[in-house]
Order: structure tokens, then sequence, then C-alpha cells
């Protein structure tokens, strides 16, 4: 028995009284009128920036726009013809350091909180992290309003959103806004842990 496994036994032995847990099927959550509104707002609120991609306009043109000093660009999508890295054929995660700009896709945005969902589409995950800048290309059909939408959506493995589901790789995460910390002396700093900037780019399915 390993030590994890002892340590959890010893807790159980010495649970006095248990209780059920709460029943949430009555919990909806947050509601907006237009989540693709409060998206955009609270995106921007944590630090994000958010475009809306005009129909037929060139993704890697715009990238380019944006980040006109780039180097080096990490993306293993079929669409970014401007990548000079991918994740999925680097021999390890080491190798995407000095990213300057990352692009990834996401599944779906929440009104909420701002926060997209990212799956592992790739084999080497550390491009959503270690890039100093992130992009992330998100339908802007797919806005979902609050978390409970979000891990429900999750939960029941939505045929219409099969993209976001696990099975690739066993991985996802949440991503809101660039990586930021107040922790030492209540000073903001950007891309503490992670990503400097993150733009979503806003595209027509």
């Amino acid at each position: 028995m390993s030590s994890k496994e002892e340590i959890l036994k010893r807790y159980r032995a010495n649970v006095r009284q248990q209780f059920d847990m709460p029943d949430l099927s009555d919990i909806r959550g947050v509601t907006y009128p237009e989540p693709l509104v409060q998206f955009i707002k609270m995106s921007e609120a944590v630090g994000g920036q958010v475009i809306e991609v005009d129909r037929g306009r060139d993704i890697n043109t715009l990238i380019r726009e944006l980040f006109p000093d780039a180097k080096e660009i990490a993306s293993n999508l079929p669409e970014i013809t401007i990548a000079t890295r991918n994740p999925d054929t680097v021999g390890r995660a080491r190798d995407l350091n000095g990213t300057d700009v990352g692009i990834i896709r996401g599944s779906f945005g929440v009104a909420e909180n701002g926060c997209v969902w990212i799956p592992q589409q790739m084999k080497e995950k550390a491009v959503c992290f270690i890039s100093e800048h992130l992009v992330i290309l998100l339908p802007k059909s797919q806005i979902v309003n609050n978390m409970h939408e979000a891990y429900h959506r999750l939960s029941t493995r939505d045929p219409k959103s099969a993209p976001e589901l696990f099975d690739n790789y066993g991985y996802g995460t949440f991503i809101s806004g660039p990586s930021k910390t107040a922790d030492i002396a209540q000073v903001l700093v950007m891309g503490a842990q992670a990503a400097r900037s993150a733009t979503i780019l806003l595209i027509d399915e």
C-alpha cells in the first residue's frame, strides 16, 4: 500500500459522521441576454484582448499584424501557415521554449468569467503556457452562460461539441486572460507563470 493510500485509509477510519452530497439539480447559474457581449466584456476585464474576425479575413495576416516582431510561432492548426514550430513534432516540451506566439483552438467560451475551454489537441501542451503571447481561435457561436453550463457540456459529451472532450490526450483546461499575479507586494505582474498576453480571435464557423 502506498503512503497516499495509507493516509486516506486513516482518514476514512476516523470519519465520525457522513453527509450526502447536496442536490444541485435546481442550480442553473446566471444567464445573460447576450452571452457573446458578456463574454467579450469579461475577457477584457481580466486582461485579455478580443477581436471579432470578419468573414474571409486571413487569420495568418491578422496575427502577423498583431505580433510583427514575433520570430518563433508555434501551432499545429492546419490553417496556421506562419508557424515555425509544431507542438506535435518537437522532440520534447522544452523545445518550445522561446516561443513568441502560441496559436491554439478553444472549444467554447464562458460568458460569466471570460474563460475558454482548451482541450489538449497537441502532443506537447506546454505551448499553452510557455508562449510569450497566446492566441486562441474561438467560434463566436460557442459561448455558454456560466460554469454550470460549461461543466454540464463536458460531462454529457454533447455530440455537437466532440472536439472539446478528453479523448485524445486526457487533458483540458480553462484559460481566462493572460497569466498574472499580485502575490508579491500587491504589484500586478503579467506573465508570471504563463503567457504575458492572451488574444481571442472570434471566428465564424
